[in-house]
């Protein structure tokens, strides 16, 4: 009799659920992608009812119901955090405790009562619920689905219950807790901090703050090392907690830290300076030396090989590429949905291992299956739907559809891409994209100004054959998951011209960089997706179909979706973005829609309206 578990991340970001069965992962599916409400905390009642869908289950068919944190030791350290700050931190301890006292301290109660409503059951007959710890959950989703039988296994993020950052170690099917640092001096936190104090929004806007590093000097970072951060040869650090507010105020950062940095935050949506641009270089490379240290204190102290990374700060894919070159272990594997989404699956993954003790199987290879874990959609349901809304659109074979999709690119046509199953974690990987061509020195501002609605600095990820990626990156072996960045390879780099070296700031943007501009960061970085038959073997064709008409074996590849918006989930969310943007062309499986053949997009009082969800 199949054993089949149901992991639940909630109420805090980005809550999923995740269905494993008998050691399998069977689905997984964030919560925004259905309710439409990006890094919806809510109980993810969509989510777990596209999990039971595809496993063919009801709610009663479940063994075991995990959710991925301690709500009570999560207390006990916000009210002890409280006390050390007392009489400071009044206000947030007023706005903080209603919201515990109602929901959060009696979350066994609440997620009974949400599940019984779910799958009309009483409460005494749901399936059994177990709690696993934050940063267990983290390390059970990066070590149990990785293809390491022995791995150290390092997380990284803003606050569990306790721990910011935990070293384990994995073996077999056991994962051993070696350290850990504890709240309130957090990587996560401090690198959300100058998110914060940049402008942009916390949980959300670090890779903007990523991405805007390259543009400065990291002239600030002695005064992160001087005053905030006393980081140790061995990686571990204390903050000080003079220039932070998190702890017992409603912002990240004091005045202090307004002082040590000549001003006040950045308001959002003014423009970004150079000091932002100094600020964000400044926190990225603090923060890889932290992680490049942490690593070779693991790997010292562990005698291992191997090193998997989850936990929030493990998308942060500088310093991921940085510590897959420069650390000393022989492999890295990224938990694909690092942060609190991929809970909901390390908690079901560590009732089948660890409560249940089963052995892991297939452990040399890795068990995400490419991450394509979310619900797919027949060309049947597809073309029903176009039908139903007298949508213009065209039937085409495989092979017609490659040999046209490759016309439409190398023309500089702008594809929104859905195909096969929905991506699990914060990343489109070719199932939910936008594809561009990466020659055109125009298709990065064309895609963040026209199609995505975002800042013109932010970079694109290039999409590219895995047979090939030694051949246009320093890089050699798998990256599947857009979770490292490597430079571009030499030969393919273009050469500046002196007027050229002295620009700075964002002038840095105008100038070609190789010969694919449009993925080619200013650093002459990229944030590589090798592409592998085995695991997307249409996005493979795809590709191989535009390498054989340019000789490119890579697209531009960003998440299907606007400014502000989750990927898109449906093929009604997909024609919605499509009209609402200038992408040129769809493809909903095997149907190609053109925008020059498109209607009218109605007002968006209509919209909801007419394109309501099946």
């Amino acid at each position: 009799m199949a054993v089949n578990i149901l992991g639940i991340s909630a109420y805090y970001h980005d809550s999923a659920a995740c269905l494993v069965r008998d050691g399998e992962i069977v689905a997984a599916a964030q919560q925004e992608r259905f309710s439409r409400k990006k890094h919806d905390a809510g109980f993810p009642a969509d989510a777990i009812a596209c999990c039971l869908e595809q496993g063919g289950l009801r709610l009663a068919d479940l063994d075991h119901v995990v959710f991925y944190d301690k709500p009570l030791i999560k207390f006990e350290r916000l009210l002890e955090t409280y006390l050390a700050y007392a009489p400071r931190g009044l206000r947030s301890f007023l706005t903080a405790m209603p919201i515990w006292l109602k929901e959060k301290l009696f979350l066994k109660d609440l997620l009974k009562q949400e599940l019984a409503a779910l799958g009309d059951l009483r409460k005494d007959a749901l399936p059994p619920l177990l709690f696993t710890q934050h940063h267990q959950a983290h390390a059970a989703s990066a070590f149990f689905p990785s293809p390491f039988e022995r791995a150290a296994v390092l997380c990284m993020d803003g606050v569990g219950e306790w721990a910011t950052t935990s070293v384990w170690l994995g073996e077999g099917n056991r994962l051993t807790p070696c350290w850990e640092i504890p709240f309130p001096h957090s990587l996560g936190l401090l690198y959300s901090a100058f998110t914060y104090f940049t402008g942009f929004k916390v949980n959300s806007g670090e890779y903007k703050l990523m991405g805007l590093a390259p543009y400065g000097e990291p002239r600030f970072r002695d005064q992160i090392l001087d005053h905030l951060l006393a980081l140790k040869d061995d990686g571990t650090f204390r903050m000080d907690m003079r220039y932070f507010n998190y702890a017992n105020g409603l912002t990240m950062t004091s005045k202090a830290f307004d002082r040590l940095f000549g001003g006040p935050p950045r308001q959002p949506e003014s423009p970004v300076t150079q000091r932002e641009m100094d600020l964000a270089a400044s926190v990225q490379a603090v923060t890889e030396e932290v992680v490049l240290r942490l690593g070779r204190t693991v790997q010292r102290e562990l005698d291992v090989d191997h090193l998997c990374l989850a936990g929030g700060v493990a998308l942060n894919c500088v310093a991921n590429g940085r510590l897959w070159r420069e650390g000393p272990f022989k492999d890295l594997w990224i938990q694909p949905a690092a942060g609190d989404a991929g809970g909901a699956l390390g908690a079901a993954l560590s009732v089948w291992h660890e409560y249940l003790q089963q052995p892991r199987t297939g452990s040399d290879t890795d068990r995400m299956r490419g991450a394509y874990l979310g619900p797919a959609f027949s060309n049947a349901a597809i073309e029903a739907y176009l039908q139903a809304n007298d949508i213009p659109w065209q039937r085409l074979d495989d092979d017609q559809l490659m040999d046209r999709l490759a016309q439409l690119l190398a023309d500089e046509q702008v594809v929104g891409w859905f195909q096969g199953p929905m991506e699990f974690g914060p990343r489109a990987l070719g199932g939910r994209s936008i594809l561009g061509d990466p020659r055109s020195p125009r298709m990065q501002s064309v895609m963040n100004l026209k199609i995505k609605y975002r800042e013109s600095f932010r970079p694109f990820a290039p999409a590219v054959l895995a047979e090939q990626v030694s051949d246009w990156f320093e890089h050699t072996g798998p990256s599947p998951y857009m979770l490292l960045v490597a430079p571009v390879a030499e030969a393919r780099r273009l050469p500046m011209t002196d007027a050229q070296q002295q620009l700075f700031g964002i002038d840095r943007l105008k100038v070609p960089r190789s010969e694919v501009p449009a993925v080619t960061h200013v650093d002459y970085s990229a944030r590589l997706q090798t592409v592998h038959r085995e695991t997307n073997p249409r996005f493979h064709r795809l590709l191989s179909a535009f390498a054989a008409r340019t000789g490119c074996p890579l697209l531009v590849n960003t998440s299907f979706n606007v400014r502000g918006e989750p990927i898109v989930g449906s093929p009604q969310d997909a024609y919605r973005c499509f009209m609402r943007t200038e992408m040129d062309a769809l493809v909903l499986e095997n149907c190609l829609l053109l925008k020059a053949d498109q209607p009218p997009a109605p007002a968006d009082d209509d919209w909801q309206r007419t394109f309501e969800l099946d």
